[in-house]
C-alpha cells in the first residue's frame, strides 16, 4: 500500500478520533489553522482548474473537510463549555469581530451564514442538480455523435474508447456533486445550530455550575461561541464557494483567471461605454468626479490598451506575412515555385488559427490525418497532401477549400459557439443564431456553451468547430476526387497492385490499354462516387472488355456491372433493401427516342417543357423518400444511364443513377417511386 493512502486513512481515522477524545487548547488552534489552510488550497485549485474532471476528486474531499470541520466544532465545544477557554484561535476571531460589542459580533457572524446558506450554497446545489440531470440526459447524443464519428473515420477505436470514458466520468462527477452539494448545506445549518447551543450552554455552566454574574457569563460564552463559529464559517464559505465554480465552470482550454481576462476585456467599445456612463454619474449626480473619474480613467485606459494590442499583434501577423512574401520572391527559383498549384488548399482567417496550431491545442492536423485516411478506405484514392495556410484577406473566422488553385467552398465560424443540428423539429427553448450547415447545407443553428447541453438534451446533434470543417472538408474532397486523382497517382495505385498480381497490371498496361485510359475509367467511377478501392476486379474487367473497345465511357459501364454487388451495398442502408426510383414504361421509352448519337457519344434530346417537367418530377420522387430517411437511387435501362446522368448531375448531383445491369441479385430491391409524366 503507498504511503499516500495510508496518510489519508490515518487523518480520516482521526478526525472520527478526535470527536471522541478531547483535545488542548494549542493542538486545536494548530488543526483550525491547518483547516484554514485546506480550504484556501482548494478554493485555488478550483480556480485554476481548466474542466471540473481535473479535479474529480473534489466531491470526496468536501466530505472529509466537512467531516473533518465539524468535528473541530464538536472539540471546540467541549472546551469552550468545560473550561470556558478555547484557545488563542477562537478568542482571536471573537475579540476581533466584535470589536467589544457583543450584538455586532453575533449580527456579523449571522451575515456570513446567511450568504452562504442562501446566496451561495443553494445556489451551488440547484446548479449542481441541473448539471447533473442535463448530463445525463446528454449521454445518448454524445455517445451517438462518438459512434458517428468512429462510423466515418475521423477517430480510432482508442480515441473513441476515450471519449466514452470521459463521458462516464463526466455523468459520475456531476452526479457526485449534486449529493455532495447537501454536505454544504447541512454544514451551514450545524454551524448556527452549535453556535446557539454554545451560547445557552455556556450561560447554563457560567451561572449555575460556576456561579458566574450573568453579564460576564454572556460577555465570555458569546465571545467564544462567534469566535468559533466564524472559525468553522470562514472556511466553510472558501469551501461553497469553490463548489459553486466547480459547478458552474464549463470545460475551457485555459483556467478562471486567464479567462477572465481574455473574455471580458475582449470588447475594448464596451469598456469605453462602461468608462463614460461611470464618469456622468460623477458628473450629474451629487457623488462627484472625485470618486468616479478614477474608475473611469482605469476603464478607458484599459480599453485603450486592449485595442492597442489587438492592433498591434494584426500589425504584427501582417508584417511577419510580407517579410516571408518578399523573402521568396527575392529568390533565383521563386517564379518557378510560384507556378506550382497545391492539388488541395485550406485557407483560414487568423481568428481559426487556434483549431489549427497544434501547440494551442488545435486537432485539424490531426483530422486531416484521418480524413485521407477514411477517403482511401471509403473510395479506395489516396488524397495528396493538404496545404493549410492562413490568409489575412479573409475575414477573421472564414475559411476557404481550393482545388488545384480555385475555390471550390467557402464557409464561416463563430468562435467560442458550437454547431447544433436537429434531426427533427426544432425544440423553441434552445435558442441560437440560425444558419446553415456547410457540408450538406441542412438548417442549423450556432448556440453558445451555456445552451449546449440544453441542444443536447433536446435531442440535437451538437459538434465543436473542428468537427465541422472536417466534415466539411470530407464532402468536398469526396466530390472533387475525379478531379484529384492524376496519371502519377493511378501509377502509384497500380504499382500497389503489381505487388501481389504482377500477371493483370501486365495485362492491361501497355497490352492492352495505355495508363491514361485507366486514369479516365477511374476517375469516371469516382465522379459517381463509386470506390475503386477493388482494383482486381477493375483491371480485371478492363483487360477483358479492352480487347474490343477502348472507348473509356463504355469500359466505365462494363467495369459498373462487375462491380454491380459493391455499388448496391454502397447505395443503401445496411440491412435494408435497396431503395428505387424508376421510369415509368412510356416514359423511358420517351427518353430512348430522344437519344442522340454524335461524335461517339450519346445525349438527350428532350424539349424545355418536358424536360423541365421530367426533372421537376424526379427531385419531388428524391425529396420525399430523404424526408423518411431513405437514400434513393434511380434505376434505368442501361442505354440511359450514362446520358441521363450527364443531365442529371447539374441540378441532382447526390442523386446516384443505377442501370439494371448494375443490380445484383443477391440485393433485395424496393420500389419506391414512379416518375410518370
Amino acid at each position: 500500500m503507498k504511503r499516500s493512502d495510508l496518510t489519508v486513512m490515518a487523518a480520516v481515522i482521526g478526525i472520527v478520533v478526535m470527536m471522541v477524545v478531547p483535545l488542548n487548547r494549542g493542538l486545536l488552534d494548530v488543526l483550525l489553522i491547518i483547516n484554514l489552510f485546506v480550504s484556501l488550497t482548494v478554493l485555488m485549485v478550483a480556480m485554476n482548474t481548466q474542466q471540473p474532471l481535473d479535479f474529480s476528486v473534489f466531491p470526496s474531499l468536501l466530505l472529509i473537510t466537512t467531516l473533518y470541520r465539524l468535528a473541530l466544532n464538536v472539540s471546540s465545544t467541549r472546551l469552550i463549555l468545560t473550561q470556558g477557554d478555547a484557545g488563542d484561535v477562537i478568542r482571536t476571531f471573537g475579540e476581533f469581530v466584535t470589536s467589544g460589542n457583543l450584538v455586532v459580533g453575533f449580527i456579523i457572524f449571522l451575515i456570513l451564514v446567511v450568504i452562504q446558506f442562501i446566496v451561495i450554497t443553494r445556489g451551488a446545489e440547484r446548479v449542481a442538480e441541473v448539471a447533473a440531470r442535463f448530463t445525463l440526459d446528454a449521454m445518448p447524443g454524445k455517445q451517438l455523435s462518438i459512434d458517428a464519428d468512429l462510423n466515418s473515420g475521423l477517430i480510432t477505436e482508442a480515441q473513441a474508447r476515450e471519449r466514452r470514458s470521459m463521458i462516464e466520468r463526466e455523468a459520475d462527477f456531476y452526479g457526485a456533486m449534486d449529493g455532495a452539494s447537501k454536505f454544504v448545506k447541512g454544514d451551514a445549518i450545524a454551524s448556527m445550530l452549535i453556535v446557539g447551543i454554545n451560547i445557552v450552554g455556556g450561560l447554563i455552566i457560567g451561572m449555575v455550575v460556576k456561579h458566574t454574574p450573568a453579564s460576564q457569563a454572556l460577555q465570555t460564552y458569546t465571545v467564544l461561541s462567534v469566535g468559533d463559529g466564524l472559525v468553522s464559517q470562514i472556511p466553510a464559505l472558501l469551501l461553497s464557494t469553490a463548489t459553486g465554480l466547480m459547478v458552474t465552470r464549463a470545460a475551457s482550454e485555459a483556467n478562471l483567471g486567464s479567462d477572465v481576462v481574455q473574455q471580458v476585456f475582449a470588447f475594448p467599445r464596451t469598456l469605453y461605454v462602461v468608462a463614460g456612463a461611470i464618469g456622468l454619474l460623477g458628473l450629474f449626480t451629487p457623488i462627484g468626479l472625485l470618486r468616479t473619474l478614477p474608475v473611469a480613467g482605469a476603464a478607458a485606459f484599459g480599453a485603450y490598451r486592449v485595442q492597442r494590442r489587438a492592433s498591434e499583434l494584426q500589425e504584427k501577423r501582417a508584417e511577419q506575412a510580407t517579410r516571408t512574401e518578399q523573402a521568396q520572391t527575392k529568390k533565383p527559383e521563386s517564379v518557378l515555385s510560384l507556378m506550382a498549384v497545391d492539388p488541395i488548399e485550406f485557407e483560414f482567417g487568423y481568428a481559426l488559427i487556434p483549431i489549427v496550431d497544434s501547440q494551442q491545442g488545435g486537432d485539424l492536423m490531426e483530422r486531416v490525418v484521418l480524413i485521407r485516411r477514411q477517403i482511401a478506405l471509403e473510395l479506395g484514392l489516396v488524397i495528396p497532401s493538404i496545404r493549410l495556410r492562413d490568409n489575412i484577406q479573409l475575414r477573421p473566422s472564414e475559411y476557404v477549400i481550393k482545388v488545384k488553385g480555385v475555390e471550390v467552398a467557402r464557409g464561416e465560424l463563430r468562435i467560442g459557439h458550437w454547431l447544433a443540428m436537429s434531426v427533427g423539429p426544432e425544440d423553441p427553448g434552445v435558442r441560437g443564431v440560425p444558419t446553415k450547415e456547410p457540408a450538406f447545407g441542412l438548417p442549423a443553428l450556432w448556440v453558445t456553451g451555456d445552451m449546449r447541453q440544453r441542444a443536447e438534451a433536446a435531442g440535437y446533434t451538437v459538434v465543436d468547430l473542428p468537427s465541422v470543417v472536417a466534415t466539411h472538408l470530407t464532402e468536398v474532397l469526396k466530390r472533387h476526387a475525379h478531379e484529384l486523382l492524376s496519371r502519377q497517382d493511378t501509377k502509384n495505385l497500380l504499382d500497389h497492385v503489381r505487388e501481389t498480381a504482377p500477371a493483370l497490371v501486365d495485362d492491361v498496361i501497355p497490352g492492352t490499354l495505355s495508363l491514361g485510359d485507366v486514369q479516365r475509367v477511374l476517375a469516371n467511377l469516382l465522379e459517381e462516387k463509386v470506390s475503386i478501392r477493388d482494383l482486381v476486379t477493375i483491371l480485371e474487367t478492363l483487360a477483358d472488355a479492352g480487347r474490343t473497345t477502348k472507348d473509356t465511357r463504355l469500359l466505365t459501364e462494363y467495369v459498373r456491372q462487375a462491380l454491380s454487388r459493391q455499388i448496391c451495398h454502397q447505395f443503401r442502408v445496411p440491412g435494408e433493401p435497396l431503395t428505387a426510383i424508376t421510369f415509368a414504361p412510356g416514359v423511358e421509352d420517351a427518353l430512348k427516342n430522344s437519344l442522340v448519337h454524335h461524335e461517339g457519344d450519346t445525349f438527350l434530346n428532350l424539349d424545355a417543357q418536358a424536360a423541365g417537367q421530367m426533372l421537376r418530377r424526379v427531385k419531388e420522387e428524391q425529396t420525399k423518400l430523404a424526408g423518411a430517411g431513405k437514400m434513393p437511387v434511380l434505376v434505368v435501362h442501361p442505354q440511359l444511364r450514362v446520358p441521363l446522368r450527364r443531365w442529371l448531375s447539374r441540378t441532382l448531383p447526390d442523386l446516384a443513377v443505377l442501370s439494371y445491369n448494375e443490380l445484383d441479385p443477391a440485393v433485395d430491391i424496393e420500389s419506391a417511386g414512379v416518375v410518370n409524366l
